[in-house]
């Protein structure tokens, strides 16, 4: 068995540092924001509480649930990221199948234009001027059907298909009498459960985290969803705080929506990080697989 030179071993002990530096950097925000949601308000705005929860409260949580506004936008949130994502993925798989296979004509010239609408875009005033023309203001599809599909993701999925899936099984399918339905539906999905996986995580997170075109398209607080709610209560809270400062009159307002600011970030977050432990087997390895070939 080869041993490492002392030059390997440094190396490898620099690796070790960085990786323990990079996690830290990375863990302290999360469990900051956990420990703050958990602790008295004052003691965070005071500095006292920078790791660990200071003198136990929950009343960031408590209004939260009693927060009507915020349980109507986290209900939008998930209708949103549930339809969004199931759009997505169809869209997705549609055009991904055809595009992998060779015998599909013109398939290069479409890969094409798709490629050429990730560079080049119409911009925000014709996207709004289209979704307009289209009735899709201040409605749900709004924020879903002008993201129905990623250039990018067709393209992984594309490569996927065609680096993955033996071609002797599709021509086997095919000799058979399926259709390319029903060898889309009964041989290729099945197989293709990582990379959809990985598609189902990047879409999700994008329409959980999405806050951008809500705030473009919609006005009725009511289909709000639950990240424009939370910035609304962020910068509301840094303005009082800037505006209020000194006024004891504002002291426990300030505390109040301290506390809810940081427990609706966990609240927010917490469906995502409960969502990566299952798909983790299928997301390395859909990814790299996705990745191969171009």
């Amino acid at each position: 068995m080869a041993t490492n030179s002392l030059g390997d071993k440094w190396f490898e002990a620099f690796v070790y540092a960085l990786l323990a530096a990079v996690t830290v950097v990375v863990l302290y925000p999360l469990v900051f924001v956990l420990s703050a949601s958990i602790s008295n308000p004052e003691n965070v705005l005071n500095g006292e509480m920078w790791l660990w929860p200071k003198d136990l409260s929950f009343v960031g949580y408590q209004k939260v649930l009693e927060n009507q506004d915020l349980l109507r936008s986290y209900l939008n949130t998930i209708i949103y990221t549930a339809a969004g994502t199931s759009i997505n993925l169809v869209m997705t798989i549609m055009a991904a199948y055809p595009l992998s296979q060779r015998s599909f004509y013109g398939r290069n010239v479409i890969t094409a234009m798709l490629v050429f609408t990730m560079f080049f875009s119409g911009g925000l005033i014709p996207s709004y001027m289209l979704v307009k023309q289209l009735g899709m203001l201040n409605s749900m599809w709004g924020l879903i059907i002008p993201g129905a599909v990623s250039v990018w993701n067709i393209i992984i999925m594309r490569t996927f298909f065609q680096s993955s899936i033996p071609g002797e099984i599709l021509e086997a399918a095919s000799i058979d009498g399926c259709s390319d339905w029903k060898t889309l539906w009964r041989i290729v999905m099945p197989l293709s459960m990582p990379i959809m996986a990985v598609m189902v995580l990047f879409y999700a997170v994008g329409h959980w985290n999405a806050y951008f075109n809500a705030m473009i398209y919609l006005t009725d607080r009511s289909l709000y969803p639950l990240q424009l709610l939370l910035r609304e209560i962020l910068v509301q809270g840094e303005m009082e705080h800037m505006v209020n400062v000194g006024d004891s009159s504002h002291a426990k307002t300030i505390m109040d929506q301290e506390a809810v600011k940081y427990a609706v970030v966990v609240v927010a977050n917490l469906p995502i990080l409960l969502l990566y432990p299952f798909l983790q087997k299928y997301f390395v390895k859909g990814i790299m697989i996705g990745a191969l070939k171009g």
